[in-house]
């Protein structure tokens, strides 16, 4: 049986590993990038790949190389099965973009710092758009927060994968105050009502959203549900 490393991944030759450094809502600096050129070519790591969460994977890795490789890098390394934030996605907003409505960038920093060491029962990631284009996905992950002229938009319950699921919009046109509020509900009463290996979609399919409306409505009267 191969032995299972944390925040390594076995690949499918059953010798050789892969690990993916955090990139906090998909961005990276000079030094990281140095620092992963370096040790890529030390090691002799044979495929970097961008992943659909904004990171970068390194694949390839030998055994015996993996601890060395994560502290050379410096940076945080992900997990891709643990039951924890695995992702922000996050799309550039207003920072950048001229379709923005709202900051989407640091609020996606912000919601990374917030959970990096959550532990929830199943992984969870998160989409961050600054408009209603969703360039961060937000319909189709575990939460979902996305802007427009009239503040923030809640989503909950999304999935892409095999069993797809569109997100349950939660709240609308609130400030980024009550979307992180709301945000840190959600996870409460999932972390609470839901089951072990449980995702968010499968948790929303079983309780339904009437159930999840009314828990909020006893605690979060101020917003505007769907």
């Amino acid at each position: 049986m191969t032995e299972k490393i944390r925040g390594a991944i076995i690949q499918r030759d059953r010798e050789t590993y892969a690990i993916v450094p955090r990139s906090p809502a998909g961005i990276v600096t000079t030094k990281n990038l140095e620092d992963i050129v370096k040790t890529v070519k030390k090691y002799d790591i044979p495929i970097i790949k961008m992943t659909s969460g904004q990171r970068m994977v390194l694949v390839g890795i030998k055994k015996e190389d993996i601890e060395n490789i994560k502290t050379e890098l410096g940076m945080p390394i992900g997990e891709a099965t643990a039951p924890c934030l695995h992702y922000v996605q996050t799309c550039p907003g207003t920072a950048v973009c001229k379709y923005g409505n709202q900051d989407s960038l640091s609020l996606g920093l912000e919601i990374e710092e917030l959970y990096k060491d959550l532990n929830l029962h199943a992984k969870l990631k998160f989409g961050i758009s600054g408009c209603p284009r969703c360039c961060g996905e937000s319909y189709v992950r575990d939460i979902g927060i996305f802007g427009s002229g009239k503040g923030w938009t809640v989503t909950f319950g999304g999935n892409s994968g095999g069993r797809p699921r569109i997100a349950d919009v939660i709240a609308k046109n609130i400030t980024k105050d009550e979307a992180l509020d709301l945000t840190k509900r959600l996870l409460e009463y999932y972390k609470i009502s839901g089951k072990p290996g449980e995702r968010t979609a499968r948790f929303m399919e079983r309780i339904g959203f009437d159930t999840l409306q009314s828990e909020l409505l006893t605690t979060i009267p101020y917003i505007e549900l769907k």
